[in-house]
């Protein structure tokens, strides 16, 4: 009797206690699954600019005046320039004149010689303003005919037309004024510098 009382109980008991089991199982919770983390993202390099080459920078040429007859002038001037920017370039110049004048009793030769510096800039192609500073030695003469040596300075300030020749040659056309006016200038107050010559690079 007791056996069938306790199977009863068993009987009764058992569906509640699966029950349990079964909330017990859904309410387990599972483990999340592992987050793969997101791959840096590699910084977009800035692009360098490019230099341009030293000899893309350096440009050179000059004039040579020529002036036959009583009196005969040879002159030569050749410069190089550097562009420190792509309108704005510096230079130096040299300039050596051969003169000789036999339009008195005796002929008189002597040779001129010096340098300078000067700041061109191009406005727009194929206008440029052009500064130059020189000086020059030249043999003056005193009121007694005895002849001394002399740096003469000039400020020449004035423009410039270039016409391209093929590749990277230059036809350079310059008219300049001396601001300085210095009293052993050779030349008149005011006289415009002329000159014709050839450029590579500019």
């Amino acid at each position: 009797m007791k056996i069938i009382r306790f199977l009863l109980i068993i009987s009764i008991l058992l569906p509640f206690f699966q029950g349990m089991n079964a909330q017990d199982s859904i309410q387990v919770m599972q483990p999340e699954p592992a987050q793969t983390p997101e791959p840096a993202t590699a910084p977009v390099p800035v692009p360098k600019k490019e230099k341009a080459p030293i000899k893309d920078k350096i440009y050179f040429g000059g004039n040579i005046g020529l002036s036959f007859g009583n009196y005969t002038m040879i002159g030569i001037r050749p410069f190089i320039g550097y562009k420190i920017r792509p309108k704005l370039s510096i230079g130096l110049k040299f300039s050596y004149e051969y003169i000789s004048d036999k339009r008195y009793s005796s002929t008189y030769t002597t040779s001129n010689y010096g340098g300078s510096v000067f700041a061109r800039y191009r406005i727009v192609n194929p206008l440029y303003v052009h500064a130059e500073y020189a000086l020059m030695n030249y043999e003056l003469y005193n009121s007694l005919g005895e002849s001394q040596r002399e740096w003469v300075p000039f400020l020449l300030l004035g423009a410039g037309y270039s016409q391209s020749l093929g590749g990277r040659t230059w036809l350079n056309i310059q008219i300049l004024f001396d601001v300085l006016q210095n009293s052993n200038s050779p030349y008149n107050n005011w006289e415009p510098f002329y000159s014709v010559g050839v450029g590579v690079g500019f």
